[in-house]
């Protein structure tokens, strides 16, 4: 696949490539390695939907942990505490589709981080 390499944003627990971005959605590719896992937190402009198409992960939404394989998809409403965390060998990848007023990375509110990035 060939990448725009402004597209393309390499975080500690992985990757994420923006493959489409209008006024009303943003659509990304998101890489987690094996053993990473994104930060809890949340975002007060959007929501997610994640489809997750390779790997075993781990999502956690509010309290509600739960186990995704393959073809399982599940949304986050604007608002909700969230993660995703890789629990198998091979990377996982979601497509995300972002909805709502504004998709900027500083929409993200931080509440755990394993990289130091949280308050």
């Amino acid at each position: 696949m060939s990448v725009d390499n402004e597209k393309l944003e390499y975080r500690p627990w992985g990757y994420y490539i923006v493959l489409a971005e209008e006024s009303a959605f943003k659509v990304k590719k998101t890489v987690v390695l094996p053993g990473r896992r994104l930060s809890l937190q949340r975002h007060r402009l959007r929501s997610e939907h994640w489809y997750l198409v390779q790997g075993s992960a781990l999502a956690t939404i509010e309290k509600n942990r739960l186990e995704l394989v393959p073809g399982q998809s599940l949304d986050i409403p604007r608002g909700s505490l969230h993660r995703i965390e890789n629990t198998g060998d091979d990377d996982v990848i979601i497509i995300e589709i972002q909805t709502g007023d504004y998709f900027g990375e500083d929409d993200i509110q931080r509440l755990e981080d394993d990289f130091g990035r949280a308050p």
